[in-house]
C-alpha cells in the first residue's frame, strides 16, 4: 500500500505529499493517527501532491504525519435497515441508535450506469392534498419539482407538508436530506414523522449549518447514493426532498473559497453549474424504479434572477414560488400563483378539463393584478361591471387555494386539510361560474 506525508494543514484543506504512485481525485485516504482520520481527495496538484479534504474536521493532523492509500472511495452502507434512521454524511446514526448492519457498500461519489434501453414511463400523477400545487404544478412521479423562496415564507413548511401528504400513501420509500438548515427543523421534522407513523417508509440524512462545508456538501451525495440504492437495487420508486439546495451551492462555494479557487462571474465557484447538473442529473428514473424529487430553494434577498438560483431552477420541470407578500396577507401557503409555473401543465398529463380551467384561472389572476393598481386609486365601484366580477371572482380563487396545513395544526391551532385533485376541480370551476 503507498504511503504519504502531510506536506501541510489549512482549515479542512490537507495537503499530502506521494513521492510515487500518487491516488487519484475521489479516493479516501487514512491518516496514521489514532482516530484514523479519513481524508478525501479533491484534485492533484504538481509533483504527486494530493489536495484532500478534511471530511470529520479532525484536528489532530499534523505535519509530517504519515497517511495511507485505502484504493477505494468514500463508501458507505446502504440496505432496508437504513429506513427510518437518521445517518450523517458518512452514513453514522444521529439518532441514538445502533449503528446499522450493511450487507452491500457503495461509493457515493461513483455515477451509476445508464440503462442501455429506456421505455418512457407513463406519467403517472402524484396527489398532494395541496390544492394550489395539484391544481398548477402538479405532481408526475420520475420528476423534479423546486420549492422557491426567500427566509422565512414557509419553504420548509410546505416540504415537510407534503412529505406528510404524499409519504403517506406508503408508496415507495420516503428520503429527506436536510443540508445546511437550521437543527431545530430536522429535530421538529423527525418527531413530526414519528408522531404520524411515516418513519417506517423514510430514510433522513442530516449534515446542518454547525457541521463543516465538507460535511454539508458530502450529505447530498450520500442520500443521493442512497436514493440510487433503493431505484436500482430494491426496485423502488423513491420520493426525495431536498432542504436546501441552495445551501448545497454555499457549501460548495466555502470550499472553492478554502481550495483558493477564483469565483466565477457573480461571486459563486467556478464549477457551480457543473456541479449542480452533476448533482440533478443522478435524481433519473429507469425502467425498474423511479426517483421523484422535491428541492426547496432559498432565494438570497428575494432576488429570483440570482445566477445559482436560475441555474438550479433550470434544471426542474415545476417550481413553486413563495412570496414574501402573499405571506405578509395572512395566506397559507403562500404561494404566488402566476409564478408558480410548470412544464407538465398541459392536456396531455392532466387532462383537457384541468387545463382549461387553468387557463382560466391564469387570466383572471392577470387581470387581477393589472386591476389592482386602480382598485387602490379610485375604488372597485368605479369598475365596469365585467371587471368587477372578474376582480371578485380572482380574489375569490386566491382565498379558495389557501389552506390550513397538518404539520402546522399546533402552531395555527387549525385542523390541517386534504383536498383531493376532483375537489379541486370542482371547487374552482364553481367560484368562475359564480355570478356577482
Amino acid at each position: 500500500m503507498s504511503q504519504g506525508f502531510i506536506h501541510s494543514v489549512k482549515d479542512h484543506v490537507i495537503n499530502v505529499q506521494f513521492d510515487d504512485d500518487g491516488p487519484s481525485a475521489g479516493e479516501l485516504l487514512v491518516a496514521a493517527n489514532n482516530n484514523k482520520t479519513v481524508l478525501l481527495v479533491d484534485h492533484l496538484g504538481q509533483n504527486n501532491l494530493a489536495v484532500c479534504l478534511n471530511v470529520l474536521d479532525d484536528k489532530t493532523l499534523v505535519k509530517n504525519m504519515p497517511v495511507d492509500r485505502t484504493q477505494r472511495g468514500l463508501e458507505i452502507g446502504f440496505g432496508p435497515e437504513i429506513v427510518g434512521r437518521v445517518l450523517d454524511a458518512m452514513g453514522r446514526p444521529l439518532d441514538g441508535l445502533a449503528p446499522p448492519r450493511f450487507v452491500k457498500t457503495k461509493d457515493i461519489m461513483e455515477i451509476p450506469p445508464r440503462p442501455t434501453s429506456f421505455k418512457a414511463a407513463k406519467d403517472e400523477m402524484l396527489e398532494t392534498g395541496i390544492k394550489a400545487i395539484d391544481f398548477f404544478t402538479p405532481f408526475i412521479k420520475g420528476r423534479k419539482i423546486g420549492i422557491i423562496g426567500g427566509a422565512g415564507v414557509g419553504k420548509t413548511l410546505l416540504a415537510m407538508e407534503l412529505i406528510h401528504n404524499v409519504a403517506k400513501s406508503g408508496q415507495g420509500i420516503s428520503f429527506f436530506t436536510g443540508i445546511g438548515e437550521r437543527i431545530r427543523e430536522g429535530h421538529e421534522l423527525y418527531h413530526t414523522l414519528k408522531e404520524s407513523d411515516l418513519l417506517k417508509n423514510t430514510v433522513m440524512f442530516f449534515g446542518q449549518m454547525d457541521q463543516s462545508p465538507v460535511q454539508r456538501t458530502l450529505i447530498a451525495m450520500s442520500a443521493v447514493a442512497g436514493a440510487e440504492y433503493f431505484r436500482d437495487d430494491e426496485k423502488k420508486d423513491v420520493l426525495f426532498f431536498a432542504d436546501n439546495m441552495y445551501r448545497y451551492v454555499q457549501a460548495r462555494n466555502e470550499l472553492s473559497t478554502i481550495l483558493e479557487q477564483v469565483p466565477s462571474e457573480g461571486g459563486y465557484e467556478p464549477t457551480i453549474f457543473s456541479d449542480i447538473k452533476l448533482l440533478e442529473d443522478r435524481l433519473s428514473s429507469t425502467e425498474t424504479g423511479s426517483i421523484t424529487s422535491v428541492q426547496t430553494i432559498y432565494v438570497p434577498a428575494d432576488d429570483l434572477s440570482d445566477p445559482a438560483v436560475q441555474m438550479i431552477q433550470h434544471e426542474l420541470d415545476g417550481i413553486i414560488v413563495l412570496s414574501r407578500k402573499v405571506a405578509e396577507e395572512g395566506i397559507r401557503p403562500a404561494l404566488d400563483l402566476i409564478k408558480s409555473q410548470s412544464s407538465l401543465l398541459s392536456p396531455d398529463i392532466v387532462g383537457q378539463k384541468h387545463y382549461d380551467l387553468s387557463v382560466k384561472v391564469l387570466a383572471l389572476l392577470q387581470k387581477y393584478q393589472s386591476l389592482k393598481g386602480i382598485v387602490g386609486v379610485i375604488g372597485e365601484n368605479e369598475l365596469s361591471p365585467n371587471d368587477r366580477g372578474d376582480y371578485k371572482r380572482a380574489h375569490e380563487l386566491i382565498l379558495f387555494f389557501s389552506q390550513n396545513l397538518f404539520v402546522a395544526e399546533q402552531i395555527s391551532g387549525k385542523k390541517g386539510e386534504y383536498f383531493s385533485r376532483e375537489q379541486t376541480l370542482k371547487g374552482v370551476e364553481a367560484v368562475i361560474s359564480k355570478e356577482y
